[in-house]
């Protein structure tokens, strides 16, 4: 097995590194290079680790679920709804002090794109649900 050491500057890598285009007449040919960094639990200083994986290890095999399909769809919807309601002029005022009050709350959300997920989100199941 390889080792990764890594410059002192860099503490961790994680990610992908290097992507496949799968756009590319050469995706077949293309590599992956995937780095993972792990805490270990033990004394042990073997927590990098880089994958090198061609297109047919980030093709999916299988065909989407109902339930797939559904997450994507709402997903796509609640995005587009935080980044209109995140637009428009005339309610952010009110989302800001709705935001503010709810932010240090037990389970409220630290950031103002959270809070918009999270209200959007909620309008979506309501009316989906």
């Amino acid at each position: 097995m390889a080792k990764v050491e890594w410059n002192d500057a860099i503490k961790t890598v994680s990610g992908a590194l290097v992507k496949i285009n799968k756009k590319s007449q050469h995706a077949a040919d293309q590599k992956m290079i995937l780095a993972t960094h792990r805490v270990a639990a033990t004394s042990s200083t073997a927590c990098n680790r880089l994958y090198v994986r061609g297109l047919s290890a980030v093709t999916r095999t299988t065909p989407l679920t109902n339930t797939e399909v559904a997450a994507r769809a709402r997903f796509t919807a609640v995005r587009a709804a935080v980044a209109t309601r995140a637009a428009d002029l005339s309610k952010q005022l009110a989302d800001q002090q709705a935001f503010m009050a709810q932010k240090d709350l037990a389970g409220g959300k630290k950031t103002l794109k959270a809070y918009y997920w999270m209200v959007c989100g909620a309008e979506y199941d309501q009316q989906h649900g």
